[in-house]
C-alpha cells in the first residue's frame, strides 16, 4: 500500500544582504503559503581591515549556514551603484562570495535589486530599513531590534524570493553545473 501525503514541501531559501562591514542573512521556511523563520543574524566584519580576511570570513560562514541548514535557493540582494567605485567593488566581492559558496555546494541563486526588495515586502521600493523591518515584524512575527536591520534586510531578500514564486529562479540563476551544460563553448 502507498500512502501520498497531503502537506505540501516545504522550501528553505537563504537571504543574503552583502555587506563588507556587516552581512546579514536570514533564513526562511516555506510550506505552501506559510512562511516562517529559522534563523537570522548578522556576520560582523568592522574588526578586519584586511578585505581578504573579511571575504574569508564570509565564505567560511556561509558555507557553515549552507551545511547546516541545507537551504533549496539563495536569494541575494545586488549591489546598488554608489558614488564610491571602490565601496561598491568590495561589495560586489562580497557578493561574489556568497554566490561563490552557495554555488560550491549546486545551490541556485537569484539576485534582485535593493528596490525590488523593498517594493515586495513594504510596496514602497524606496522605504527605509526602519519600515522594512516594521513589515517583516508584522509578516514574519519577529522580535523589532534595531541592531538587526542587516538581518531583517535578508530575510526581506528571501522573503522577496518567495513572492517571486520562484519566476527568476530559472533564468541565469542556476548551478554552475547548470551554467556549464547550458554554455559548452564557454568550457576550456
Amino acid at each position: 500500500m502507498v500512502y501520498s501525503s497531503t502537506l505540501p514541501p516545504n522550501k528553505l531559501i537563504l537571504g543574503i544582504d552583502p555587506g563588507t562591514q556587516v552581512m546579514g542573512y536570514g533564513l526562511i521556511e516555506v510550506t505552501g503559503s506559510k512562511v516562517k523563520v529559522v534563523q537570522y543574524g548578522v556576520i560582523h566584519l568592522k574588526s578586519y581591515s584586511n578585505h581578504a580576511i573579511k571575504l574569508k570570513k564570509i565564505f567560511d560562514r556561509m558555507i557553515q549556514l549552507i551545511d547546516e541548514y541545507l537551504p533549496d535557493e539563495l536569494a541575494i540582494e545586488s549591489p546598488f551603484f554608489g558614488v564610491n567605485v571602490q565601496s561598491m567593488l568590495k561589495l560586489g566581492r562580497a557578493q561574489g562570495v556568497a554566490i561563490a559558496a552557495a554555488l560550491s555546494r549546486d545551490i541556485p541563486y537569484v539576485e534582485y535589486a535593493p528596490k525590488k526588495v523593498k517594493q515586495s515586502v513594504t510596496g514602497n521600493g524606496n522605504a527605509s530599513k526602519e519600515q522594512v523591518a516594521s513589515m517583516l515584524v508584522q509578516i514574519l512575527k519577529i522580535q523589532p531590534d534595531p541592531k538587526m536591520f542587516d538581518a531583517t534586510d535578508a530575510l526581506s531578500v528571501a522573503l522577496c524570493h518567495h513572492y517571486q514564486k520562484g519566476n527568476n529562479a530559472k533564468k541565469g540563476a542556476n548551478s554552475w553545473k547548470a551554467f556549464l551544460t547550458e554554455n559548452p563553448e564557454r568550457q576550456v
